[in-house]
């Protein structure tokens, strides 16, 4: 992963947005002195200048005309507003090229392309890729999972800048938008299914008489070192499982009742209905 020389531009210092930005400086693939941010809140600003030294404005148009690589970090329902401050203004034009990146959920490409091409010939769209990004929460201490996808006009170049600023939170995949959907329900959603199980386990040992902080230390350590031996054993979760499973033993017991209830089955419908969801928000 190099260093990119390309002027960054940040829009939206929330958490996902600072997670993004103390990530690419940590990273070393770009220094603070080639990033700006924008945010209508000032004490936001304050604090990025002051913790990461990022130069800031409130100008969205201005960190969009001086920045190679946007990045939109927004809330979904200050996307329209946003985009219309850039694309309406009648010195809006594109002479080099710029790379946008949206991590905002909920917009589509087509949304996207809709606001920022209303009024692009087709050599400045040409010039003005877009790429849409699904992370998750976990972004925020750098163990995050995007899915990505570009629009018709990303060269190889633009996918790998992107790739290499997303890489900074995580690791990060390329989709086609259609699967975006399904993206979303797996990873996007994802944490929450995991915290869903850890709070169940913990109140599981409390119910055992368990005092509460033994009990989240022993989920979480279990949880941690499960983790690690499919990743350092590279054995399937099920011949995993097996091991552990002893015939007439305690885990045995445990996997009966999750059988009888069908939990595996609520699991996969679960993520289900998460993509549904998606698909009817025009994720």
């Amino acid at each position: 992963m190099g260093k990119l020389s390309k002027k960054i531009g940040l829009i939206g210092c929330g958490n996902m947005g600072e997670a993004f930005l103390a990530a690419i400086i940590k990273s070393g693939i770009s220094s603070s002195s080639k990033i700006s941010v924008c945010d209508i809140r000032k004490e936001r600003l304050d604090i990025f200048n002051q913790l990461y030294g990022v130069s800031t404005t409130k100008d969205n148009f201005k960190l969009f005309s001086e920045s190679d690589v946007v990045i939109l970090a927004v809330k979904p329902q200050q996307m329209d507003q946003v985009l219309a401050d850039i694309a309406k203004r009648k010195d809006f034009k594109i002479t080099k090229r710029k790379l946008i990146i949206s991590i905002a959920a909920g917009i589509s490409i087509k949304n996207l392309e809709n606001s920022l091409y209303s009024n692009l010939d087709e050599s400045s769209m040409s010039k003005f890729p877009i790429i849409r990004v699904m992370p998750n929460t976990p972004a925020l201490v750098l163990s995050g999972m995007s899915g990505m996808s570009a629009n018709r006009y990303s060269t190889a170049d633009d996918i790998k800048i992107s790739k290499d600023l997303l890489q900074a939170t995580g690791k990060v995949i390329q989709f086609k938008e259609k699967d975006l959907d399904a993206v979303t329900a797996l990873s996007g959603s994802g944490p929450a299914y995991v915290f869903f199980f850890i709070e169940s386990m913990i109140e599981a040992g409390i119910s055992l008489d368990l005092n509460p902080e033994d009990a989240a230390v022993l989920t979480l350590t279990t949880l941690k070192g499960s983790l690690k031996l499919i990743e350092e054993l590279n054995e399937s979760p099920k011949s995993l499982r097996n091991k552990v499973t002893s015939p007439g033993g305690t885990t045995e017991a445990a996997i009966d009742v999750l059988d009888n209830k069908n939990v595996r089955q609520n699991i996969i419908d679960a993520v289900v209905a998460a993509y549904r969801r998606s698909k009817e928000l025009g994720l």
